[in-house]
C-alpha cells in the first residue's frame, strides 16, 4: 500500500469510527486543535513504546498510568505549550485534552513532580529516537527518497557551559626520523576514523555537553549561544528522517558520516545534499560508498571554487527543505524553549516536537 493511501485510510478510520465515538464520550464538541491532536496521537500511537505501565506493575507503589503521560507530552509540543505547569493546567481546565490524552477524571492528573519523573524515564530509555525510528521504518522504508538535506540548528540549553580542558602540547621533532628512531603514529582524523565505525559507535563518541557554539548566519554576521547542536537528515517534503545531539562547539561535518549511515540503515535514498560545512573527502566518500551522489557546496580555503553543474545547482536548491523544517520545528514545535537540563534529557524535550512535526507534516504531505 502506497504512503498516501496508508495515511487516508488511517485518518477515514478516525474520521467514520474514532471522531462520532469521542463525541459521545466527551463532555463537549471537540476544537479543531484537538481534533488535529487526536490525528497525530493516532499516527504516532506513543503508547505502544512506553517502556513502564502500571498495569503491569505487581510491587511497590502504584505508579501513574505513563502512557497517558506520554500521550500529554505529544500533545505539549503539538499544542506549543512551554512549561509543564501550563500544559498541566490545561489538562485540568479542559477536559477534552484531559479525555484525550488518557486521564479520566480530573483527580487523575499527576502533579509536576510526577510528570518529571516520568519525562526523565522516557529520557533515560531513549524513547523518542525509539518511537521516530520507528514511526520512519513504518512509513518511508518501502519509499524512494529522492533529496536527503542534511543540516543542524542550535539549541540554547539552560545550564552553565562546560569548561574546556585544553590538553597539554606535545612538543614534535622537526625533520626526517634518525636511523632507528621510532616516532609515535599521528592520530587519526575522526572522520577517517567514522568510516569503520557503526552509526551508534560513532554518534555514541560524540560529545553532548553544554558548552559554547559560533557561527555566522545567513547574513555573514557571527552568532554565539551556550547549548547544544540539533543536526537533521530532512526529505524532500520536510520529512525528519534522522535526529542526533551534540555540543554547540562540534562542527556540523563530524556528524554527517553518522547521519548518513543511520538514516540509509531506514530509508533509500538517491542524493545527498549538504552546504560547504560538509565539504571533506571522507564525506563524499562515504555518501558515493552508500550509494548516494553527493551534492555538496565547495569549500573555497583560500582557492578558487569551481561552480556546481546547472543540472548539480537545480538539485541544491532542494537543500532548503531543511532549513525550514528546523524553522518551523523551532517556532512550532518547541525547539526554541528547553527548560530541562542535560544532553538525555534535552534530546527527549526535542524529540517529542520531532515525532509530533514529523506527524504533522505527513498528514500536510497526504493532504489529511
Amino acid at each position: 500500500m502506497k504512503l498516501k493511501e496508508k495515511i487516508s485510510w488511517l485518518m477515514g478510520t478516525v474520521q467514520q469510527s474514532l471522531f462520532p465515538y469521542l463525541d459521545e464520550c466527551l463532555p463537549g464538541p471537540m476544537t479543531e486543535p484537538e481534533k488535529h491532536l487526536v490525528k497525530i496521537l493516532e499516527l504516532v500511537q506513543i503508547e505502544k513504546y512506553v517502556p513502564v505501565s502500571a498495569k503491569r506493575q505487581w510491587l511497590g507503589r502504584r505508579l501513574k498510568e505513563r502512557e497517558a503521560l506520554a500521550r500529554a507530552f505529544i500533545a505539549k509540543s503539538a499544542l506549543r505549550y512551554q512549561h509543564t505547569s501550563s500544559l498541566r493546567h490545561a489538562l485540568l481546565s479542559t477536559p477534552n485534552l484531559r479525555m484525550i490524552c488518557g486521564f479520566s477524571k480530573r483527580q487523575d492528573v499527576p502533579s509536576e513532580a510526577t510528570f518529571s519523573r516520568a519525562f526523565a524515564e522516557y529520557a533515560k530509555a531513549s524513547l523518542g529516537t525509539v518511537i521516530h525510528d520507528a514511526l520512519v521504518r513504518e512509513h518511508l522504508s518501502t519509499e524512494l527518497i529522492g533529496h536527503v538535506s542534511r543540516d543542524s540548528t542550535a539549541i540554547t540549553g539552560r545550564e552553565k557551559p562546560t569548561k574546556k580542558i585544553k590538553a597539554p602540547k606535545v612538543a614534535k621533532k622537526k625533520g626526517r626520523p634518525t636511523k632507528g628512531e621510532n616516532r609515535p603514529p599521528a592520530e587519526p582524523k575522526r572522520l577517517d576514523v567514522q568510516r569503520t565505525q557503526t552509526a551508534q559507535e560513532a554518534i555514541a563518541k560524540l560529545p553532548k555537553v553544554c558548552d559554547r557554539g559560533v557561527k555566522k548566519n545567513a547574513k555573514g554576521y557571527t552568532e554565539t549561544w551556550n547549548g547544544f547542536k540539533l543536526h537533521l537528515d530532512v526529505s524532500d517534503c520536510g520529512l525528519p528522517l534522522s535526529a542526533v545531539l551534540t555540543s554547540a562547539s562540534v562542527h556540523d561535518s563530524q556528524v554527517a558520516i553518522p547521519l548518513m549511515k543511520l538514516t540509509s540503515s531506514k530509508v533509500t535514498s538517491c542524493y545527498d545534499l549538504m552546504d560547504a560545512a560538509y565539504d571533506a573527502a571522507q564525506i563524499w566518500e562515504q555518501s558515493r560508498e552508500l550509494g548516494h551522489v553527493p551534492i555538496i557546496d565547495r569549500n573555497p580555503r583560500g582557492h578558487e571554487i569551481v561552480p556546481m553543474a546547472p543540472h548539480e545547482a537545480v538539485r541544491y536548491n532542494e537543500r532548503t527543505v531543511a532549513e525550514r523544517c528546523n524553522g518551523r520545528f523551532k517556532d512550532e514545535f518547541g525547539g526554541r524553549c528547553v527548560q530541562v537540563r542535560g544532553a538525555d534529557k534535552v534530546m527527549m524535550h526535542l524529540m517529542f516536537g520531532i515525532i509530533a512535526l514529523f506527524a504533522d507534516q505527513l498528514l500536510k504531505v497526504t493532504g489529511c
